[in-house]
């Protein structure tokens, strides 16, 4: 579905610093166990092939190169040790390291990919890359943490494909480094164009551990005999996008303070996350599986603790910075009448009782907490609103969409959030399902919708 044009390994340019050396801290090592992140951005760009190979691939080979100047762990590796148990796994990067980029283009119906309706899951494979393959070395396993395929779709558009193993940041790490490509590409590779808040943060001796929870993390993460290879297995699924309207939202709002008027913690976030969480759990029916009534139904989101330890961390840290944040109830309450307002009350009170606790996120209470979590009954969310890919613009235009790939990793379900294209008050919801299932969520979904 897409055909090779060139494959090429891209470095950071001669002059960048020789060696970067990261060790990961317990932010870090819970995510050596769980699978890569992909996301692909499609931009409406009608160009035709011989003007993409002399204009557009040499462009953003130099523009990412320079990106990677300021971004170095993107061009290296996560060193985990095989042997030596007392090792540490670490980030790192030497000169000669490099991301492997492929270019590629495609028959395919871009107009089709970009729109909301169920599309084959499978289609979407096509236009994000695979990791190389991990390399052994003493004692140890180097393993890329970025790989990026840039597809043509002859004169409609181009799409940019980022595979990343989440081990080596989190969304607003992954996210800054986007648009910093983004900026250097479109303003012809003048850095004075990289704004402060593109430029990363690498100390990490401001992450304090007075528990000692990194290597309390890790001797845990060891039992699991994690892999470090990156497969892509798509499974039968069709995938969908939804739109949550600032209108929709207020409605949403006024309704639970209207049923619960002393809840304090009733955002856009919330009701938005209780809305899909109460639709997903009645489209169940749909699947003709015998669900247990008083099972329990679990809900996950990650929080961002760059502003939420003492002193802060600054938003520009590169790495990961995320604790979970998990809520539960039974199956029967999210499926009854008062579901929606149980989901909006559960969501809200769980993030407001951790998210001024300290001495929660530094006790490892957080990872404790993943181990009580039955995955094949959770839903979980990637993205966040506060990361606006939409406005990463390389020089064609406002992107047209965004699809995180990876939704479709976990046993349970992972939905994308994120601002809308069109709106900045909208918010747009990702979600990957059995074709019947999404049949029934989106009915679901847009009848809930019309009686606000």
């Amino acid at each position: 579905m897409a055909s090779l044009i060139e494959q090429c390994q891209v470095a950071p340019p001669p002059g960048s610093a020789a060696e970067l050396t990261l060790p990961l801290t317990y932010f870090d090592n819970l995510w050596l166990l769980f699978n890569h992140n992909r996301r692909i951005l499609f931009y409406k760009f009608p160009i035709s092939k011989p003007e993409f190979v002399q204009t557009i691939i040499p462009t953003l080979k130099d523009s990412l190169s320079l990106a990677l100047k300021h971004y170095l762990p993107l061009a290296g590796n996560v060193v985990c040790p095989l042997l030596d148990c007392s090792s540490y796994p670490e980030l790192r990067y030497v000169t000669g390291n490099s991301v492997s980029v492929t270019f590629s283009e495609t028959n395919m119906d871009f107009d089709f990919l970009v729109g909301n309706h169920p599309r084959n899951l499978k289609d979407f494979y096509h236009f994000v890359p695979q990791l190389r393959e991990p390399k052994d070395a003493p004692g140890v396993q180097l393993a890329p943490v970025l790989a990026i395929q840039v597809t043509l779709f002859p004169n409609h558009g181009i799409s940019i494909g980022f595979t990343n193993h989440h081990v080596v940041g989190d969304g607003a790490t992954i996210v800054r480094f986007i648009r910093a490509w983004a900026l250097l590409t479109k303003f012809g590779g003048d850095e004075q164009f990289l704004a402060n808040e593109f430029i990363p943060f690498y100390d990490r001796s401001v992450i304090k551990d007075p528990h000692g929870l990194g290597k309390s993390i890790w001797d845990e993460i060891k039992k699991y005999k994690a892999s470090m290879c990156d497969t892509m297995t798509p499974p039968d699924k069709v995938r969908g996008t939804f739109i949550v309207s600032r209108d929709d939202i207020l409605k949403f709002k006024n309704l639970i303070l209207s049923r619960r008027p002393n809840l304090t913690h009733v955002t856009s976030f919330t009701v938005t996350c209780a809305y899909i969480w109460t639709c997903l759990i009645k489209s169940e029916a749909s699947t003709g599986e015998e669900i247990d009534e008083n099972g329990v139904e679990f809900f996950g989101c990650a929080a961002d603790c760059r502003a939420r330890l003492n002193p802060p961390i600054p938003q520009t840290y590169f790495g990961n910075c995320i604790v979970g944040y998990v809520a539960r109830t039974r199956h029967t309450d999210l499926a009854g009448k008062e579901g929606f307002t149980i989901a909006v009350e559960l969501i809200g009170e769980t993030i407001q009782k951790r998210m001024k606790d300290e001495e929660w996120i530094l006790n490892g209470s957080w990872f404790k907490e993943y181990g009580t979590v039955d995955q094949n009954r959770s839903l979980s969310i990637t993205g966040s609103p506060k990361f606006d890919l939409y406005a990463a613009d390389f020089g064609w235009g406002r992107l047209e969409k965004l699809e995180f790939v990876s939704i479709n990793n976990n046993n349970g379900v992972t939905i994308s959030l994120s601002k809308s294209k069109d709106s900045d008050g909208d918010l747009e919801v990702g979600l990957s399902l059995p074709k019947t299932q999404m049949n029934a969520f989106a009915a679901i979904f847009t009848h809930g919708l019309s009686f606000l």
